[in-house]
């Protein structure tokens, strides 16, 4: 069965994210049966790595402040998780499925396709996101 998409619900999560008025700094997406909905979002990264299990693929829409001393800005990141203990047809389906998310999911610097935990770590995304980001006026003394 073709998966599906809970346009209405993903798009609202997306959105929080992006709203520079609230605390919410991540949303994921997961998948229900054939079709992808809103899996949550919060304020702690923790959280979000936390729903990254070895048995689930999922898509988490992240912000992260990135930054120097001259400026600080909200940098976005698409991450899609497959975890080592997803079946191959499920893996076969995420890059095809991931079209379903981008229709929502627009606006991002950098995008990772992870299935190793150790990859989700903050500060790796950080500095990634950083290296995508262009000028970096960290090392200059004030």
């Amino acid at each position: 069965m073709a998966t599906k998409i809970d346009k209405d619900a993903c798009r609202e999560a997306y959105n929080q994210v992006r709203d520079d008025n609230t605390e919410i700094n991540w949303a994921s997406f997961i998948y229900n049966g054939s079709m992808i909905v809103s899996g949550g979002q919060g304020t702690d990264y923790e959280e979000f790595k936390s729903q990254c299990k070895d048995d689930v693929r999922l898509y988490g829409f992240v912000r992260i402040t990135t930054g120097d001393a001259m400026s600080k800005r909200a940098k976005f990141t698409l991450i899609t998780w497959v975890g080592d203990n997803v079946s191959g047809l499920q893996r076969a389906k995420i890059s095809t499925d991931k079209t379903l998310v981008k229709d929502i999911v627009q606006n991002f610097a950098k995008e990772f396709l992870i299935s190793d935990v150790r990859e989700l770590d903050e500060n790796y995304i950080r500095t990634e996101l950083k290296k995508a980001g262009g000028a970096n006026y960290d090392a200059q003394a004030e």
